[in-house]
């Protein structure tokens, strides 16, 4: 069993910045897909950001050019960093990974963004 454990969400203003954190409970070298996703109220669950091994990334359009997503192979840690922040990045934050034939998902962390 794959347990992953986000941190950094909270109340932020407008323009602000966050760093959002997924630990997972298992050497992440190998694993080649690896996320954020958010929901907001009353939305449908949406990709934010994800990585491969290689580190190559993939951003929503929302999204682009204001979140980096990145990982640390040595603290089995995938990151987001928020910047720039907007009333609309308000959400629930998870962090998933596909370790075939399974996806492991984290309870999530709360974003606010206050305008």
């Amino acid at each position: 069993q794959v347990q992953l454990v986000e941190s950094g969400g909270g109340l932020v203003q407008a323009g602000g910045s966050l760093r959002l954190s997924c630990a997972v409970s298992r050497n992440i070298f190998s694993i080649d897909f690896m996320a954020w996703y958010r929901q907001a109220p009353g939305k449908q669950r949406e990709l934010v950001a994800r990585i491969t091994s290689r580190d190559s990334t993939l951003y929503a359009d929302s999204v682009k050019d204001r979140f980096t997503i990145s990982r640390d192979n040595a603290k089995n840690t995938v990151y987001l960093q928020m910047n720039s922040l907007k009333p609309e990045d308000t959400a629930v934050y998870s962090c998933t990974v596909a370790i075939l034939p399974r996806t492991y998902w984290g309870q999530g962390t709360q974003v606010t963004v206050s305008s």
